[in-house]
């Protein structure tokens, strides 16, 4: 894409999502985050019915009474995406490739976070960190970031997701949501996602092609694997196959889910050839019940 092209493309995602942002996820999103984090306000005197588990033990010593530490809710919300953009974001059979999926809902969350006033950053991963744009507020600077987010060509075309993961943890000193936005078609990541989502609030956002779900029964066809070069012909016209196909990407999004859940992060489904708003939605509306009760 030229910068021109690109400048379009940025106009063109800001003008077809407004509805979205303003009507929908901006109104859902004010919500689901809300008690994500607090900050420490002050001390006060200890009183029947506080929680003992806020009490401020070196305050207590000192003062020989019972003091408790009170916190404000955090209303500023920092939000990074990691963004995986291996050769694997490239496939797509319907609408959009995953990679466009993913520049797209990136770019709703980027601008509804720009609505809430909250900081917004991303980084780009492949086999490597290969791009980190800090976090920072304003409509101006999320532009920038659905900006990098087109014009952005990787330089590896593996997946890492655990140094990817890894890095963000070490930036991101201050308790952050973290938009993870992958297809997930690696290994050795979990480990490093159950010690990020101890820190702070982790959504995985899996992205997928239905044509990675079911074989077309089209006879000999030849499949590359876009990450490692490896060529295959498979035989799709044999039922057993298209079968065994289908129940292996099942067993993996059980699989994938499990594992995001034992890790202490969410996932959010999303395919190449639908709608993103309706998961969206059903996510935001999901965390906003959770704070109620």
């Amino acid at each position: 894409m030229s910068p021109e092209e690109v400048m379009q493309e940025v106009r063109r995602i800001e003008i077809t999502t407004r509805h979205l942002v303003r009507d929908i996820v901006a109104g859902e999103y004010s919500s689901a985050f809300r008690g994500r984090g607090v900050e420490f306000s002050e001390v006060r005197e200890y009183q029947p019915g506080d929680d003992i588990r806020t009490i401020d033990w070196n305050v207590t010593a000192r003062l020989g009474t019972a003091y408790v530490k009170r916190y404000l809710e955090e209303r500023e919300l920092t939000i990074l995406f990691v963004v995986d953009a291996s050769a694997s974001e490239e496939f797509g059979t319907r609408v959009r490739t995953k990679r466009e999926l993913a520049i797209e809902v990136c770019a709703v969350l980027a601008l509804a976070a720009a609505r809430n006033n909250d900081r917004v950053g991303a980084m780009w991963a492949t086999d490597r960190v290969e791009r980190f744009v800090p976090p920072r507020r304003g409509r101006k600077h999320v532009l920038r970031v659905i900006n990098d987010l087109l014009a952005f060509e990787p330089a590896g075309t593996a997946t890492n997701l655990a140094g990817a993961l890894d890095f963000a943890d070490s930036i991101m000193r201050r308790r952050s949501v973290l938009f993870l936005v992958s297809d997930f078609l690696t290994r050795g990541y979990r480990s490093a996602l159950e010690r990020l989502a101890r820190q702070h609030d982790v959504i995985a956002l899996q992205l997928y092609d239905q044509r990675e779900r079911e074989l077309p029964d089209v006879g000999l066809a030849s499949f590359l694997e876009p990450e490692s070069g490896l060529r295959r012909v498979v035989d799709t016209g044999r039922a057993a196959t298209r079968e065994r196909f289908r129940r292996q990407a099942k067993e993996f999004d059980i699989a994938l889910q499990q594992d995001i859940r034992r890790c202490g992060a969410e996932l959010v489904r999303l395919e190449t050839g639908e709608s993103y708003a309706e998961p969206l939605i059903a996510f935001f509306r999901r965390r906003e019940r959770m704070y109620r009760r």
